[in-house]
């Protein structure tokens, strides 16, 4: 039993990847970010993302209802249709701007993620700045209710998260 279990922890400890967390933030009406860094993969469809052999590394923001949400929104569920951009700037001013798009995995389910090179090398330092936007008008329906009390999904916002090392997720695999 006690090699079963041991078996398990690192069966379940491979799973997760080792993911980078970068930071948490919240925004109103009670949505919780968790951006990450996290090994490099591959995406299907293939011809849509940057391939695993040309990646750095596998950027990631995670949004969810917190379990005090004012929209009274199932807590942990995923906040479907934000509009996510990831700036990374070298220190030296080199950037890669990218699009994070709706991704689905095991470890994390849906989240928003984007398979990237970085804007120089895995040694260096970066700052990284997740800009979200609320969903464009045609993409999301807004009921009357909804928009009485909180109008848009959410307001314009962003969060920069300094110095940043990914030399250590970068040197990791998933498989």
């Amino acid at each position: 039993m006690k090699h079963l279990l041991i078996i398990l922890v690192l069966f379940l400890g491979s799973l997760s990847g080792e993911e980078m967390v970068i930071g948490k933030k919240s925004i109103s009406p009670g949505i919780e970010f968790i951006f990450e860094a996290a090994p490099k993969d591959t995406i299907f469809p293939n011809s849509l993302y940057l391939p695993e052999n040309e990646t750095d590394i596998h950027i990631e923001m995670l949004a969810s209802w917190k379990e005090d949400n004012l929209a009274l929104a199932p807590s942990g569920s995923f906040v479907a249709y934000l509009e996510v951009e990831a700036i990374i700037k070298n220190v030296n001013g080199t950037t890669n701007k990218v699009n994070l798009t709706p991704h689905l995995n095991l470890i994390d389910n849906l989240h928003y993620a984007q398979n990237i090179k970085l804007p120089g090398s895995i040694d260096d330092t970066y700052d990284v700045t997740f800009k979200i936007l609320p969903p464009r008008k045609e993409v999301l329906g807004i009921h009357f209710d909804w928009n009485e009390k909180f109008g848009d999904l959410i307001k314009e916002t962003s969060f920069t998260f300094l110095n940043l090392n990914f030399k250590k997720i970068a040197l990791k695999t998933r498989r």
